[in-house]
């Protein structure tokens, strides 16, 4: 196989761990520690990918809310730092549910997504997984790692 011809359908996993947007942030955890993985798609009831949890998303929670800087100027404020990245981490750090502490905006990929491609939107997006979707379900999860092996063993 080369990779010019390598397709997401030849290198994803197939048995995707995931949770529902309802699923409580100490399920969430459990999942990526007993499976060892570093990140879960997160499913509407209906199937959809609607968001990614990763660990990094849970690291969060042990976080103190920094509140951001700003200047009092005739009566009013002045931010320094963006109020929106401040309502971000405080949604983040107080989230109970999966849909909570989720990153909303998910890249994915259709299983004829070539692997030059997956590699591209990775390093440009600096994201590790994409999840593969047909008719907009769930059917695989592409990592980094399978990428490098697919291009391992095509050398």
């Amino acid at each position: 196989m080369t990779s010019k011809k390598v397709k997401a359908v030849d290198i994803m996993t197939k048995e995707v761990h995931s949770v529902y947007v309802d699923t409580p942030i100490s399920e969430v955890a459990k999942v990526l520690t007993e499976q060892k993985i570093s990140g879960l798609p997160v499913l509407s009831r209906q199937g959809e990918v609607i968001g990614i949890v990763s660990e990094g998303d849970l690291l969060y929670k042990d976080r103190e809310v920094k509140y951001p800087s700003y200047i009092a100027l005739l009566g009013g404020f002045i931010y320094l730092e963006s109020p929106k990245r401040f309502e971000e981490e405080f949604r983040k750090i107080t989230a109970l549910r999966a849909e909570e502490i989720m990153t909303k905006e998910v890249i994915t990929i259709e299983e004829d997504t070539l692997v030059q491609d997956m590699a591209a939107i990775m390093t440009e997006q600096r994201i590790n997984r994409l999840p593969v979707v047909r008719q907009g379900k769930l059917v695989g999860i592409v990592t980094r790692a399978d990428i490098i092996k697919a291009l391992t063993e095509e050398a």
